[in-house]
């Protein structure tokens, strides 16, 4: 991918982003231990001429911001720095909460959006097993140690490695998800490990989910695709319920994937197919530029 990394400065604090391609824009909210170097399900949108543009959320990268709001903000003067007035909008995983508030705060910016596998409210909290693992391996700068483990792991052997990661991201066991998972899965997943950072993110990620209510869901009015996967371990479908019956203009779709990655593997293509085929119907309304 051809991507053009850059920075926007304003008030002390920075924003760290990427665009790829041409066409009309579609602004990405990473999800978690992620930045602007992320790749899942680009690109589809690149083929179907699109232009992506991934912000490094506040905390990862080197992207700041004072407060979750604050960090909503800057989204839009980056827009404003790269002279979009609309975009559609997608929300991953961990980047569901702030898409929502982004498309609930500031409707005349959003023309759709698309939430997959994502979080959208209150997530992993004290009482969870993850969170307090959460607290340990992801704070800094514990953090770099533990994705230098992972990457390592994955690069001497992406197959054995694969399992483990495999583990905490699906509700199937690995003999019940065979048919659904590619070879090139594992390779997929190498990659990813090697590119993912917590940084102040991700526990960031885990305090933020619980700032979104169920007005900023109602309060999102453009049109809305939410896509999860049947057998995800890391974001409950009830996030995605959730969403439906909060955001009146969204419809949702469910895919038997292999776990919380829905572009990876069998069911892929189809999420891929719906996204297109969602941005289409209202592609219209984004040709600006």
């Amino acid at each position: 991918m051809n991507r053009i990394i850059g920075t926007y400065e304003t008030d002390g604090h920075v924003t760290e982003y990427s665009v790829i391609g041409d066409g009309i824009p579609v602004m990405v909210m990473h999800g978690g231990h992620s930045n602007c170097y992320e790749e899942f399900g680009y690109q589809h949108l690149l083929d179907h001429g699109f232009k992506i543009i991934t912000p490094s959320r506040a905390g990862y990268g080197l992207s700041t911001a004072a407060s979750f709001h604050d960090a909503i903000t800057r989204y839009v003067k980056l827009l404003d720095h790269l002279g979009l007035d609309r975009v559609h909008l997608v929300g991953i995983s961990a980047g569901g909460t702030s898409a929502i508030k982004l498309a609930a705060l500031f409707p005349e910016r959003i023309n759709t959006l698309t939430l997959q596998s994502a979080v959208t409210g209150k997530w992993l909290t004290a009482e969870h097993t993850e969170y307090k693992t959460a607290q340990v391996i992801f704070r800094s700068p514990i953090e770099r140690l533990t994705w230098r483990l992972l990457a390592a792991f994955g690069n001497a052997s992406p197959r054995l490695s694969f399992k483990p990661m495999f583990s905490s991201l699906s509700t199937l066991s690995y003999d019940q998800a065979k048919h659904l998972i590619w070879e090139e899965d594992m390779e997929d997943v190498r990659k990813m490990n090697n590119r993912q950072r917590s940084g102040k993110g991700f526990l960031l990620d885990l305090k933020n989910s619980a700032l979104l209510q169920k007005e900023d869901l109602a309060r999102v009015q453009c049109p809305t695709l939410i896509q999860a996967g049947i057998n995800d371990r890391s974001v409950s479908n009830a996030h995605a319920y959730f969403a439906k019956l909060h955001i009146s203009s969204a419809s949702l779709k469910l895919y038997n994937t292999w776990g919380h990655l829905i572009w990876l593997g069998e069911g892929s293509e189809q999420v891929g197919k719906d996204v297109i085929a969602f941005l289409e119907a209202h592609q219209e309304s984004g040709r600006q530029f």
